[in-house]
Order: structure tokens, then C-alpha cells, then sequence
């Protein structure tokens, strides 16, 4: 009998569930809804970065550059806003999300192309994306006040009591559930990852699908990289430093498998948010916030885990035989 409500993502969301009452019972303020806004607007770069990330670990790789990809892309936008503070912000988004793209597709093509492993290149390139950050700023910040009023107010925009930059996670939710399970390249994205040698067979290009996987993962850095930079209204060489990191974690503790071919959307979301809780959750409770890497790697140990003893057998199945003629 199929199983409608997966288990692992079920665990996952009681444990955040277990998580805010145990904060609520120090400090009752915490899930109030509007503060459980401030922490899913908090929440929101890493919900979309964890999403990009969870096709490319799906496709059996990984993107290690999604932070300096973020920096760099922030950096360039911030520097245009400086030097042409009347182009339209749909502009921006435009430039932003093309040049993450464009930074995910070198990332693409030397995985497929040079059949360098995808741990290699990506670590390259993000020693390469912070190099060109110092180089074209020369090391210098560029603060709120030289940004553009409607540069910095648009993430900050409220929409049906919400952020723009909640908005934009939400959205990105609700295209890649249906990216993944209703069209080809989520097939195939899931197929590859699964069965790469099989996925040959059924006339799925492997290499390509995994640059398409890096491009995707590249255009979202670069969204997130305006959005962070005119959140926060400033922009510097280690911007989102060792941000990386806790997008793997996130994917990991939702259920995606390094091995490739097995997790959800769901569970990449409720693993960045339940990385976003515990970072919002141990200041308000007077918890040293150096807790918070021993929790989030107890999470990532116990997670990796629960994949190696059930994360085989359940696996989705994607490719399936075709049914005999009656």
C-alpha cells in the first residue's frame, strides 16, 4: 500500500514541532506568529540556496561555490546600484540571476566536460568567485548609504503581511515541487542520481542533465546574492563566509542523499528551517550560539545515519518499466 505522508519528512517536522514548544516553554514570545515570520524571512536565502543545492546532490555532485557564487553576484549588483542608481530593479534581478548562472554553468561544464570531480571544481571556483570579489572592489565595502533607496526596500517590501524575500523562497518552493515532479528534467534529475548507467539507456544525457543541476543551482545563488546584499544593505569580500556549509547541512538533515537519487523538496525545506529555528532559537533561550554547530552537526551525523540504514531501501523509484500490452 503507497505511503502519502513520507516518514522521513514526518520526523523532520515533528522534531521542529518538539523543538518550538521546548523554546515556547522559556519564551512563549518566540512562536508568536509574527515572530515565526521574522525567522522564515531569516530562513528564506537558505531555503532557496538548499533548494539549487538538492538537484545538484540529486544528480550525485555537489556545490561547494553557492556562497562565494552569492558574494560575488551581491558585490557586482551592489557596485552597478553605485554607479547606476536609477536602473530598474527588475533589471537587477535580471542581471543578478544570469550572472549566478553563468557562474553555475563553469561549474557545469567542467564536470561534464573534463569529468573533474565536482568536489574539485567547486572548491576551485570558490576560491576563484572571493579572489575576483577583492579584485574588482579592491577590498572595499560599499555600504547602505551609497545603495539606492529602491535598491535596499525591495526584499524588503511587504506583500499579504509578508517580505518580498519570503515571497521569493515561497515561490521558489512551489515551482521546484512542481519542476520535480511533473516535468522531464526532474525525472531525469532523480534518474541520474539513482541510476546513471540506466539513465543512459533511456536516452537521458547524464552530463547534461548534472549542468543544468549546476546552472540551477548557480542562477538561485545569484538571486539570493541581491536579495541578501540589499537585506542587509552592505556588501564585502566574506560576505555569507562558510554559508555553504549549512546549505549542505540542510539538504542532508531534510533526507537528500550525498549518493544521489533519493529526497524531496519537502524534506530540503524542513531541513533549512530547521537549521533556521535552532539559529534563532539559542540566543532567545540565552544558549551559547556555539551550540549551535554541535547541534547542527549531531543533526547532519544522525541524519547521515538514518540514510545509510533506510536511505537504500526506500529510495524513489523513477525509472520504471513500461507495462505490457494486455
Amino acid at each position: 500500500m503507497a505511503r502519502f505522508i513520507p516518514v522521513r519528512e514526518t520526523i523532520l517536522a515533528g522534531a521542529i514541532g518538539l523543538l518550538l514548544v521546548l523554546v515556547a516553554s522559556r519564551f512563549p514570545g518566540f512562536v508568536a506568529p509574527g515572530n515565526l515570520a521574522n525567522v522564515l524571512n531569516d530562513t528564506a536565502p537558505l531555503i532557496i540556496l538548499a533548494l539549487g543545492q538538492m538537484v545538484v546532490i540529486l544528480t550525485r555532485c555537489i556545490d561547494l561555490s553557492v556562497a562565494a557564487n552569492l558574494a560575488l553576484t551581491g558585490m557586482v549588483v551592489a557596485m552597478i546600484n553605485v554607479a547606476m542608481p536609477d536602473l530598474p530593479i527588475p533589471v537587477i534581478l535580471a542581471i543578478a540571476v544570469t550572472l549566478g548562472a553563468l557562474m553555475g554553468a563553469i561549474n557545469g561544464i567542467l564536470v561534464w566536460k573534463l569529468a573533474i570531480p565536482p568536489i574539485v571544481v567547486t572548491l576551485g571556483t570558490m576560491t576563484i568567485f572571493r579572489g575576483i570579489i577583492f579584485l574588482i572592489s579592491d577590498g572595499k565595502w560599499v555600504n547602505s548609504h551609497e545603495m539606492s533607496p529602491a535598491f535596499t526596500a525591495f526584499p524588503r517590501a511587504v506583500i499579504l503581511g509578508l517580505p518580498v524575500l519570503s515571497w521569493a523562497a515561497i515561490v521558489t518552493v512551489i515551482v521546484f515541487a512542481l519542476m520535480m515532479a511533473r516535468t522531464p528534467l526532474g525525472r531525469s534529475i532523480f534518474a541520474v542520481g539513482g541510476n546513471p548507467h540506466a539513465a543512459v539507456y533511456t536516452g537521458i544525457d547524464v552530463g547534461r542533465t548534472q549542468f543544468l543541476a549546476f546552472v540551477i543551482s548557480g542562477a538561485l545563488a545569484g538571486l539570493t546574492g541581491y536579495l541578501w546584499v540589499a537585506r542587509y544593505a552592505v556588501a564585502y569580500v566574506d560576505i555569507a563566509g562558510g554559508f555553504e556549509l549549512e546549505v549542505v547541512a540542510a539538504c542532508v538533515i531534510g533526507g537528500i542523499s550525498i549518493a544521489g537519487g533519493i529526497g524531496s523538496v519537502g524534506g530540503a525545506v524542513l531541513g533549512a528551517i530547521f537549521l533556521g529555528v535552532v539559529k534563532n532559537a539559542l540566543p532567545v533561550i540565552n544558549i551559547s550560539p556555539f551550540w549551535q554547530l554541535a547541534i547542527s552537526g549531531s543533526a547532519i551525523l544522525i541524519a547521515v545515519a538514518f540514510n545509510a540504514r533506510a536511505g537504500r531501501s526506500k529510495g524513489r523509484i523513477i525509472l520504471k518499466s513500461a507495462e505490457a500490452s494486455s
